[in-house]
């Protein structure tokens, strides 16, 4: 029988792992990796560490689905990824068990809603070059983006589900366009302007 390997993540609303710890020794981990900073989906070190300690027949087990993946899309690519290499998955918080008939059935029912929104992604894209050539803009200059396009950029490559040429085709820009955008500091306000004094007319 395999090994139940524990993983914890801290965010930054929630900086005691004790909790989370409890759970996973309880459901019998006899191992817990713990990543303590908030940072970025890359930057998970401890994570790295377990999914490398992990062996077939073992399982992976969390307090909650998000301390694994901050996005249905990413969940699903780790799940599937344990799958292929015979390695169980639970959650206790959501009593999730890739090891049972009922766990492998919402696995599924996860990985057909992420085919679902990338369905959905690859038709928002199709439409949006279709009314840039519409536009004539085929070859020509790439539109500027708006305020509203400028926070959707923002809130994609947050969720770290697309790339920057995506999110471009996405809002009609090009991929230099969202870059420059995203990795632009907001500029200052400019200084009030000085009225002239005035000046005496004499008589």
């Amino acid at each position: 029988m395999g090994h139940l390997l524990g993983y914890a993540r801290v965010s930054t609303r929630d900086q005691d792992a004790a909790l989370q710890h409890d759970a996973l020794t309880a459901a019998g981990c006899y191992r817990i990796f713990t990543d303590t900073a908030s940072g970025s989906l890359e930057s998970r070190p401890e994570l790295t560490t377990v999914l490398d300690q992990l062996r077939p027949g073992d399982t992976l087990v969390v307090w909650r689905l998000d301390r694994l993946g901050r996005s249905i899309r990413h969940l699903i690519d780790q799940l599937a990824a344990l799958q292929k290499r015979g390695i169980g998955f639970r959650s206790l918080q959501e009593n999730i068990d890739t090891t049972s008939s009922g766990g492998r059935l919402v696995f599924h029912i996860f990985a057909s809603l992420a085919e679902f929104e990338r369905d959905l992604i690859r038709e928002r894209t199709n439409a949006g070059l279709e009314a840039a050539r519409a536009r004539g803009r085929k070859g020509g200059r790439p539109s500027l983006l708006t305020m509203e396009k400028l926070e959707t950029a923002r809130r994609l490559y947050a969720q770290k589900d697309m790339t920057v040429q995506k999110i471009g085709e996405v809002l009609g820009v090009s991929r230099t366009t969202v870059y420059r955008a995203l990795h632009r500091e907001p500029a200052a306000a400019p200084p009030p302007r000085r009225r002239p004094a005035a000046t005496k007319t004499t008589v």
